[in-house]
């Protein structure tokens, strides 16, 4: 991997991001603002997920006064999502949300209001350019240098969010983070490349609109995953039409598979084939659910990595490196083996309680956050 970017250092809440911090996940909740107790039970699923920051919609004066009971409750910082008055901004800022998101474009006169605000108060504003809505004379602007649709797009990306960015500096603004969003791949990656290469802004990454999780984490996997195998990126969203819970999961693995984050442990699991003795699918997926529930329940597994194998020779052998793991036999026992040597074979179901009780015991309470 490529070094990190170094860009500026902004803080949303308890959470510094940019100049090499970690990678922070984000997601966005689905329920009415308005109703508190709903969007608080929401978050705190998000939160024991992964969920490191939380945006929320502010359609209205009363879901902008909702903000302050939410925030009051919230185990993560909230990011206030504005669109077009500038009131709602003020109103959300007065609730005590940790930062805003918005278009400076949008808000007319009442840009200097808010900035002025956000200054006072320090709380950091994200813009960001989306392909959606970039204005169709800069679009033609780059396509008429002789750019392909999706070169000129990029380039109006970039334009796009270096407008917004320099709005918000004359008005004295410096806590900035930006996000260069496409529904398309190629174009997303370009951008923020292009921005990453001329700014030190904070960058918050992924792919809009990327759709149902079949396609949309897949789409996201090989766009974020492209940036920060690059060394760009400061927090992320994976963008799913679905439950926002398989956002934040994803965006998990997404860090873990770039080697941003520690799997603690990390699971693997062979491919099925024609060796196979058991239900190999079944058995990987309740180990995955085991592990999550023990994690869940506030506990740290002290193993590196954990095998799920569907025979022999995938089992001790391929997987000798594992900490603990679990293969299927000829007999149709579960062999349970650790650092390639088999500590015994049982009947499925006793083989499993075996694997559990080996990882229990390399598991401790994680002492209480203050």
């Amino acid at each position: 991997m490529v070094p990190r970017r170094n860009s500026r250092i902004i803080r949303i809440g308890n959470v510094v991001i940019g100049g090499g911090n970690p990678i922070s996940i984000q997601s966005m909740t689905n329920t009415d603002t308005r109703d508190v107790a709903s969007t608080l039970a929401q978050i705190r699923q998000l939160h024991e997920l992964g969920c490191e920051i939380i945006r929320l919609a502010v359609p209205d004066p009363e879901a902008a006064r909702a903000l302050a009971a939410i925030r009051a409750e919230s185990p993560i910082p909230l990011v206030a999502d504005i669109h077009f008055d500038y009131r709602l901004a003020l109103a959300a800022m007065e609730s005590n949300v940790d930062a805003v998101r918005l278009n400076p474009g949008n808000l007319g006169d009442g840009l200097e209001l808010v900035a002025a605000e956000a200054v006072r108060r320090n709380i950091p504003i994200r813009v960001g350019a989306n392909s959606g809505s970039v204005r169709p004379a800069l679009l033609r602007k780059f396509e008429l240098q002789g750019m392909s649709r999706d070169e000129a797009m990029a380039e109006a990306l970039v334009e796009s969010a270096l407008e917004q960015c320099r709005m918000l500096e004359q008005l004295g603004v410096t806590a900035i983070k930006a996000a260069l969003k496409s529904s398309s791949v190629p174009v997303t990656v370009a951008a923020y490349r292009k921005f990453a290469e001329r700014t030190d802004y904070p960058l918050h990454i992924g792919v809009t609109e990327a759709g149902t999780p079949g396609r949309g984490i897949v789409k996201s996997a090989v766009g974020i995953g492209t940036l920060l195998m690059e060394g760009i990126g400061d927090t992320l969203r994976v963008s799913l039409t679905g439950d926002p819970a398989e956002e934040v999961v994803t965006g998990r693995r997404i860090l873990e598979a770039c080697g941003l984050r520690s799997a603690s442990p990390e699971i693997v699991s062979c491919p099925t084939c024609g060796r196979t003795e058991i239900d190999l699918i079944g058995l990987a997926e309740r180990a995955e659910e085991l592990v999550e529930s023990i994690k869940r329940n506030g506990y740290e597994i002290h193993l590196r990595k954990i095998a799920v194998m569907g025979c022999a020779v995938n089992g001790p052998g391929e997987a000798h490196d594992a900490d603990l793991g679990m293969a299927g036999s000829k007999n149709g026992q579960l062999v349970i083996f650790k650092l390639g040597k088999v500590i015994g074979a049982f009947e499925p179901e006793a083989g499993f309680e075996c694997f559990k009780a080996e990882i229990l015991k390399c598991s401790q309470k994680k002492e209480r956050e203050q």
